[in-house]
């Protein structure tokens, strides 16, 4: 069997917060269905649109932004692109003036009656579904339904993971097991698996700036979480923490930039609590963006967005690994794990519960960590198996349905278990392990499979339904 075939750059995405599955999936969905529609129906005008949303779509859509990202994806607005700061004032247009400008012509477009929410309804592939249907000036109709799968993933309705390309891959890897086949065959450290796999895609040269550009967005989110103040939309009234935090631990001393800032914070010394106190800001600084509909990576989702950052951030201020070689190792390195719990398992919040994206971006950031730290390849597999084993179980459960409580504080923990478990693989001799990477990639699905459905970004089990809340109509 053909194993599935995943790069760096289906791994990482650049995007709009606050969720993969919820707002980028959905707004890649909705630029795929303009294309389709418009080769379809090239010479026929569009009078009307209306977007079905199902399940957790549905019910936590309006707090995870899906509203917003379907109807900016109709217009074919890019997620990589798109100014972030005019996200909510082009919303606000959409709503007022009732009009939605597609690439093809203008059409009336009212919110409460277009964009349905369709409470009760599941459809059986994906929890994440929905469905665009164009009526058209000749009276004839089109329709596509998508699946939001987790990570940015979107599959159409027929067509099983049509966004890979598929490619002849040197070391095709399926489980963590094949990845240490190789590794020991090869010699290569597993970021050098990944980068020869890469070549089956595109150039040496091409992938390392792809993958650089990834590490610009999370540094530049980082930095700007850290000098952003106020309060996150959506009415749970949250107050950011990052920058607050930032001025604690920088003092009187003065910056200008990025690099100046992060010169400032290695004076800083390498006591325990100074450390913690900065892995926390980091995390909390991407997570906030996140929230804010900022710019951010998918890593390997939105919602997990602040762990691998945080760690590398880490790396970088406290482990002299602030170049852009031990920067590239440490993306490849994770991309390989986070690729290894997709095929595996999953890494969707609503098939599998906050386990599979703060768990897996957990075991992804210990896994390259372990790496750039000088880890053999075993005890690079090793420390994500103790990363997820620490969050096996953890479920969902959105408070409001926004990406906020638990989830931003859930980053901060995933990135310190990270370390732990770098820390712990480190000081192991990983002969000795009694559990294996693909026996804690098994019991994840296992999990999710047993998992109650209110627990998967539902927002109808634990913290969501056990903390009153009461926000603003929409």
């Amino acid at each position: 069997m053909k194993s599935e075939q995943i790069s760096i750059f289906d791994i990482f995405k650049i995007g709009i917060g606050p969720s993969s599955s919820h707002t980028l999936g959905p707004w890649r969905a909705a630029q795929k269905f303009i294309k389709s529609l418009l080769e379809a129906k090239p010479n026929c005008k569009v009078e009307q649109i209306k977007v079905l949303l199902y399940g957790s779509l549905a019910k936590t859509g309006i707090g995870h932004g899906t509203d917003i990202a379907v109807m900016l994806g109709l217009m074919d607005a890019d997620p990589v692109t798109f100014d972030v700061a005019s996200v909510q004032p082009t919303i606000d247009k959409i709503k007022k003036d009732k009009k939605l400008l597609l690439p093809s012509n203008e059409i009336n477009f009212t919110y409460e009656e277009d964009i349905i929410f369709l409470f009760s309804e599941s459809l059986p592939f994906h929890p994440n579904a929905l469905t665009f249907q164009a009526f058209l000036e000749d009276k004839t109709g089109f329709s596509e339904t998508y699946y939001s799968i987790g990570g940015g993933f979107v599959v159409k309705d027929g067509e099983d993971n049509n966004e890979f390309t598929h490619v002849d891959l040197p070391f095709p890897v399926e489980n963590a097991n094949d990845l240490l086949h190789w590794c020991r065959k090869t010699g290569l450290k597993v970021s050098g698996i990944v980068f020869e796999n890469e070549l089956a895609w595109r150039s040496e040269e091409k992938t390392k700036e792809g993958a650089l550009k990834f590490f610009h967005v999370m540094r530049d989110c980082i930095y700007r979480g850290c000098h952003t103040d106020g309060y996150l939309p959506g009415g749970l009234e949250v107050k950011r923490r990052a920058k607050s935090l930032n001025e604690k631990l920088i003092g009187e001393q003065t910056y200008t930039d990025y690099h100046s800032w992060v010169e400032v914070i290695k004076k800083g010394g390498n006591g325990f609590n100074y450390i913690l106190d900065w892995v926390s800001c980091f995390a909390l600084a991407v997570n906030e963006e996140n929230a804010s509909f900022g710019r951010v990576v998918t890593a390997p989702t939105n919602g997990a967005a602040g762990v691998i950052p945080a760690v590398l951030q880490y790396f970088i201020c406290f482990c002299d690994g602030n170049n852009d070689e031990k920067i590239l190792q440490f993306i490849a390195c994770a991309s390989e794990i986070g690729s290894i719990f997709k095929k595996g398992a999953t890494i969707s919040a609503a098939m599998g519960g906050c386990q599979a994206e703060i768990g897996v971006s957990s075991a992804m950031a210990a896994a390259a960590l372990t790496e750039c730290l000088g880890g053999s390849q075993r005890q690079v597999l090793m420390a994500a198996e103790i990363a997820m084993e620490h969050h096996l179980g953890l479920t969902c459960d959105p408070i409001g349905g926004l990406v906020q409580i638990p989830c931003i504080e859930r980053n901060t923990m995933g990135a310190i278990k990270a370390i732990t478990a770098s820390q712990l693989a480190l000081q192991s001799n990983p002969e000795n392990a009694k559990v294996s990477l693909d026996a804690v990639v098994k019991t994840m699905w296992d999990t999710a499979l047993d998992m109650n459905v209110k627990y998967k970004e539902t927002s109808d089990g634990g913290l969501a339904i056990n903390i009153p809340i009461s926000l603003p109509e929409c």
